[in-house]
């Protein structure tokens, strides 16, 4: 006879739980309701500007290192030499001569003797009118006009005193020129290429012959208002080929009469509200210049009569009114200034949008195409002052929800992409350049981070490459405070969307700049806590992004130093009295210190659903020292979000509870701990703690400590609640707790069975997993069974069976009433829980109260 096969031991497990190898789709589900779960928070809080700034009131740049704020601005500002023609050969200076104290007669005969001056007469002495007067030559004229030549002697051409072609008030406004027509370079001859419309002068050792001078005026139209640039000359525009050999080209019949008919009507009564006129009726003209120059093809530097329209328009910048100065900044840039005027431009604009109310009038028009376009032209190493002030106006404009989604249409963000792009490629040498660069960063990240808000833009954020590049300026200009926060302002807004945490993630050392900044600004609470907001929300949902932040090279040290640093100055704020609350809430929320470590620790939590991960964090002693510290001092009432991370994060460390981990050695003190979140009226508190009760009470030394303080009662107490998360929290610190013989009782006395047979009346058709945990809590509780109504009660007994007998019908559990509502997918969730996880512990329950089940009660023994 064969001996009898032994017998394979007896798992160590209820028959209901599957083999720890089996990963079923409702167990998956199971445990990351129950154990592991990503915290959420909300993102840092930003009060608004009352006053608008370049760099704000809590820059941390020296006022000696960047463009002023406020600064007074008027038509004198505006340097009408802006439209004079440049030649393209740089001219030697000419020697300094004096000038002889006799002028020499200016005769075509040889000089001859002239008697002494008389002493009693002033002697005239050559003024830079006189030489203004002299270097001018004719255009086109009879007038006889004396130059002097290079060695400082006077050359006769012909005597013209006693012509009235060529008056003195011709030449007077050649006194009130810019600085740049009073240097010496007048006094040089000039060259071919200096697009001078002049007649060329034959070299001065030469006798010239007379150049005439027609006085008519406007008999063309054009002599006239060609002799009104802002040199006093008939120099204009070259076209924008500033620079090219030869001369500037001339202007045709047909452009002539463009701008006589067409133009000069409009300039001539524009020059009339000089000194008053109606604003509106200025604005009205100033749109019809722009279209008469627009259709013309005269905007640019193509106008030919640049000068004189200019000169007009630099006129009329005294007006005080909002609308009237953006009207001419719109012509002004459309002519393409360049320099100083540029830079006073740039004031203007920045000047009218420091007011909010005049946020929409740059609706009107193209203003903001112009503003875009003069932006993405500017070069930040020549135009940094005229670069700081318009971007610094786009910044206060992007504030303003209608215009920031005008310039998200307009091609704000492309421009910023490409100036970005720019800037990364920039050499910086120096502390001064890196500061000035570090002045257009700031004013470019700050118009970002408000155009983030918008939700056309965020895919445009990746699409244009400006995750990458933003990235690059957190590498490069690391030690700029100003620019990292509005850098972590910026990702703050875009990591609230899973597509934007996805992309961010995926950019190369981002993780390992955001480490960087947390090491280098510790101090800095504004920026910490944005940069812990965004690694929570980088690792919320993404397990790659989870390994790629632990795996840069001391990331747990850094995060451990962020963690002591705000744990202690948190101590000494709450024994001082001086925890400050953030201001400008609606209501009064954490403190800074301790928004620092509700993000912090949510990014502990977050990195902890990786097993490796979350295996190294739970064996942390450090680590789990201030957690509980957190726990011991705080109250969930005042605290509340603190507390509730910190104990969601004990909960996913009590996941891996395993020997020699710092949550295994320090579990008992632990649940001492929690117990005063059992004891509040906070039902948040009480359900986070539940949950670790729920792992906690695989340990027996643990079921036994909460036995001797009440909790099984408490918890009982607890399925009365109406919260379904409150009960499913309850059951499951009651299944662990039924395994203990001496810990039944609290659940017979305190009326435990009928509770869960309402619980399972109650939820158990919508939640499979809830009523398959209150069949788990009587099946341990009924393990030494004698009669089923001695057990459960005679009604509850009743009650349960049937409910038993009908969960466990196929077509009454997967009622079309009750699943019609949900899709595919959801429905075959259900039917897998329903299938999986309680039919087999429902079924083994009806068979055990059926078997026990008898209609005969059992009588006491006699006494």
């Amino acid at each position: 006879m064969e001996p009898t096969p032994p017998r394979k031991p007896k798992p160590d497990r209820a028959f209901y739980e599957a083999p720890d190898h089996v990963q079923t789709s409702a167990k998956i589900i199971n445990e990351a309701r129950s154990s592991l779960r990503a915290l959420k928070t909300n993102r840092p809080f930003t009060p608004r500007q009352e006053e608008r700034t370049l760099f704000g009131k809590s820059s941390s740049r020296s006022p000696d290192n960047r463009p002023p704020s406020a600064f007074s601005l008027g038509s004198h500002h505006f340097d009408g030499s802006e439209s004079r023609p440049v030649s393209g050969t740089r001219l030697t200076p000419l020697d300094h001569v004096p000038e002889p104290k006799s002028p020499p007669t200016i005769t075509d005969s040889p000089p001859c003797p002239k008697p002494p001056p008389d002493p009693n007469r002033p002697v005239r002495r050559v003024t830079s009118r006189t030489r203004l007067l002299q270097h001018s030559s004719s255009i086109d004229g009879t007038t006889e006009v004396s130059l002097r030549t290079k060695t400082g002697s006077l050359q006769d051409i012909s005597s013209a005193q006693n012509d009235h072609e060529v008056s003195m008030p011709d030449f007077e406004r050649r006194v009130h020129s810019g600085p740049k027509e009073r240097t010496p370079q007048f006094l040089e001859e000039r060259g071919e290429g200096d697009g001078s419309e002049g007649v060329p002068r034959p070299p001065s050792s030469a006798p010239r012959s007379p150049v005439k001078m027609k006085d008519t005026k406007r008999e063309s139209g054009y002599k006239s208002e060609s002799r009104e640039g802002s040199s006093g000359s008939s120099r204009g525009s070259s076209g924008g080929k500033t620079g090219s050999p030869g001369k500037r080209e001339e202007e045709t019949t047909e452009e002539a009469t463009y701008y006589n008919q067409k133009v000069l009507p409009i300039m001539e009564e524009m020059g009339g509200h000089i000194k008053g006129g109606d604003d509106d009726r200025l604005c009205e003209l100033c749109d019809q210049l722009y279209t008469v120059l627009h259709k013309g093809q005269m905007l640019g530097r193509m106008c030919k009569r640049r000068a004189s329209v200019l000169k007009t328009i630099f006129k009329l910048l005294d007006k005080e009114g909002a609308k009237v100065m953006l009207k001419l900044a719109r012509l002004i840039l459309a002519l393409k200034i360049t320099g100083n005027n540029l830079t006073s431009v740039g004031k203007l604009l920045f000047k009218v949008s420091r007011d909010e109310h005049n946020d929409l009038l740059f609706l009107e028009g193209n203003l903001l195409d112009v503003i875009i376009d003069t932006v993405r032209t500017l070069d930040p190493s020549t135009s940094h002052d005229a670069m700081v002030y318009c971007l610094g106006a786009v910044k206060f404009l992007s504030g303003n929800t209608t215009v920031a989604k005008q310039l998200a249409t307009r091609g704000c963000l492309q421009a910023y992409a490409q100036l970005l792009k720019t800037l990364n490629k920039m050499p910086v040498e120096g502390t001064k350049s890196r500061e000035r660069l570090g002045n257009v960063l700031i004013q470019i990240t700050a118009s970002l981070r408000n155009l983030a808000d918008t939700n056309t833009t965020r895919e445009k954020f990746e699409e244009l490459g400006l995750l990458e590049e933003l990235t690059k300026v957190t590498a490069s200009h690391c030690q700029d405070r100003d620019t990292m926060l509005n850098v972590a302002r910026i990702f703050s807004k875009l990591t609230l969307h899973t597509d934007c945490c996805v992309a961010l993630a995926s950019v190369p050392s981002i993780f390992k700049c955001f480490l960087h900044l947390l090491s280098l600004h510790l101090q800095r609470e504004g920026l910490v806590v944005r940069i812990c907001f965004i690694l929570g929300n980088l690792t919320a949902k993404n397990d790659e992004a989870r390994i790629s932040l632990f795996a840069v090279p001391k990331a747990l040290d850094t995060l451990m130093a962020v963690f002591k640093a705000y744990m202690e100055l948190d101590l000494k704020t709450s024994e001082s009295g001086l925890s400050e609350q953030s201001s400008g809430t609606p209501e009064a929320g954490p403190s800074k210190t301790e928004d620092v470590l509700i993000k912090l620790i949510r990014v502990i939590a977050n990195l902890s659903i990786n097993e490796d991960i979350g295996h190294k964090l739970a064996a942390s002693h450090t680590c789990l020292e201030w957690l509980m510290q957190i726990i011991d001092t705080k109250d969930v009432t005042s605290s509340e979000e603190l507390v509730l991370n910190t104990v969601a994060t004990i909960n996913n460390f009590s996941y891996y509870l395993t020997k020699g981990s710092a949550i295994a050695e320090k579990q008992l003190q632990l649940a001492k701990s929690l117990m005063k979140l059992l004891l509040t009226d906070h039902m948040e508190g009480l359900v986070e703690a539940s949950r670790v009760y729920g792992n906690l009470t695989r340990q027996k030394a643990v079921r036994d400590l909460l036995a001797q303080n009440k909790v099984p009662e408490i918890m009982v107490t607890l399925l009365d609640s109406g919260s379904r998360e409150v009960v499913y929290s309850s059951c499951g610190v009651l299944i662990n707790l039924m395994a203990d013989e001496n810990k039944r009782d609290s659940l017979q006395l305190e009326g435990g069975v009928k509770k869960l047979v309402e619980v399972l009346r109650d939820f158990g058709h919508n939640d499979w997993q809830l009523a398959t945990m209150v069949c788990q809590i009587l099946w341990n509780y009924s393990t030494k069974i004698t009669s089923s109504n001695a057990c459960f009660g005679e009604q509850e007994t009743r009650e349960l069976s049937e409910l038993l007998v009908l969960y466990l019908d196929e077509e009454t559990a997967m009622d079309g009433s009750f699943t019609s509502s949900l899709d595919d997918g959801m429905q075959d969730y259900l039917r897998d829980i329903w299938e999986t996880e309680f039919c087999p512990v429902a079924s083994q329950l009806l068979s055990r109260i059926e078997k026990y089940q008898s209609e005969f009660e059992l009588l006491e023994a006699p006494s």
